[in-house]
């Protein structure tokens, strides 16, 4: 099982990359848990300095952006 977390405070492209993310993930067919982490510690403990973030089994895969769905897909796998 795929676990994902979209760091966010809240803002538009943090709740789109949310929603991307589940319904692409949805699509493939992956089993997966969906995690959305607003804490401001917890985020920068991944490094991450810009919002919206993607974290797929404990690794960063981006951060500041809504990646392409075909960069999504090759994230997620």
């Amino acid at each position: 099982m795929k676990e994902i977390k979209v760091l966010g405070t809240g803002c538009p492209k943090c709740k789109k990359l949310e929603e991307v993310t589940r319904l692409v993930a949805e699509d493939m067919k992956i089993e997966f848990n969906l995690e959305k982490v607003t804490d401001l510690n917890e985020i920068m403990d991944f490094g991450v300095m810009m919002t919206p973030a993607l974290v797929v089994d404990g690794e960063v895969k981006v951060a500041g952006k809504i990646p392409a769905i075909k960069d999504l897909k090759t994230m997620l796998l």
